[in-house]
């Protein structure tokens, strides 16, 4: 059977989502945790994800499957793991799946939300929570920046050197920016991303919001097709994947108030 999890986890500690020789991968964790929960050595299990995060990246909901013959009840699944996976990582839900459900292909779309502390000093208890940007930034800056991203478009100029996907066009769909006090909160949705497509966003934005570019250079950024036109790529601290957006047919949840809590972010109420 296909059982599909929603987790999070603090990547803080991990180099990134996926697997990786002589590397402290999310991915390995939760995979020798359920083969634990298994108990038996030949069902070593085999996850596949919805969104790989790099290093230090954050989820807030991720969402795997994988295929096996143990069959167990959603709540063991949780409750069994979670005994058996880091602090860092927690199993949020569980459910059984048709084996026509691929948590990656069926996705039809993901979210990220950057969090960044906007202050003269760097952040001390919310470090690797938050991005920290010294120069005031300019949200209204920003947004108009950001405008210029939504459609389809080849990103090229945002991806990085490593990047596998098959080809650099993609659809954004939304991008919000808004301002909390001290904090400013970027919200991105798209079909899907390249590597490093957000943080190399990400740092165009800054130096937009900032006034080292003006609003409109963003639109010859993404027009060059070039990647060293851009910004440096932004620090991974305060990136969150927010997981992805499935059809309500697959009946899986979809918590909209996962972003309670964030530095910067009002509860829902």
């Amino acid at each position: 059977m296909r059982v599909v999890l929603g987790l999070g986890y603090c990547g803080s500690n991990y180099q990134g989502w996926q697997s990786q020789p002589s590397q402290r991968t999310v991915q390995d964790a939760l995979e020798h945790a359920l083969s634990q929960f298994c108990a038996c050595p030949s069902h070593a299990v085999r996850t596949v994800c919805a969104g790989r995060t790099d290093a230090g990246v954050h989820a807030l909901l991720q969402v795997v499957h994988f295929d096996t013959s143990l069959e167990r009840q959603p709540f063991s699944w949780v409750r069994g793991c979670n005994a058996l996976l880091p602090k860092d990582i927690a199993i949020l839900w569980a459910r059984v799946v048709p084996q026509t459900f691929h948590c990656r292909s069926c996705a039809l779309s993901r979210r990220y939300v950057y969090v960044l502390r906007n202050a003269p000093v760097r952040p001390s208890v919310d470090t690797g929570r938050v991005g920290w940007v010294f120069r005031p930034l300019d949200a209204d800056r920003m947004r108009e920046a950001a405008s210029y991203l939504l459609g389809e478009h080849d990103f090229s100029s945002f991806r990085a050197s490593a990047c596998q996907a098959r080809s650099p066009v993609k659809r954004m769909l939304r991008i919000a920016i808004e301002r909390q006090g001290n904090h400013v909160r970027c919200d991105f949705e798209a079909d899907a991303f390249l590597h490093h497509m957000i943080r190399n966003i990400m740092g165009c934005l800054v130096a937009i919001g900032s006034g080292q570019r003006p609003p409109a250079w963003m639109l010859d950024v993404l027009q060059a097709r070039n990647r060293t036109i851009a910004a440096p790529t932004f620090a991974p601290d305060g990136l969150y994947f927010l997981g992805p957006r499935y059809d309500p047919a697959w009946g899986l949840p979809d918590d909209s108030s996962m972003l309670d809590g964030l530095p910067g972010c009002t509860p829902t109420p």
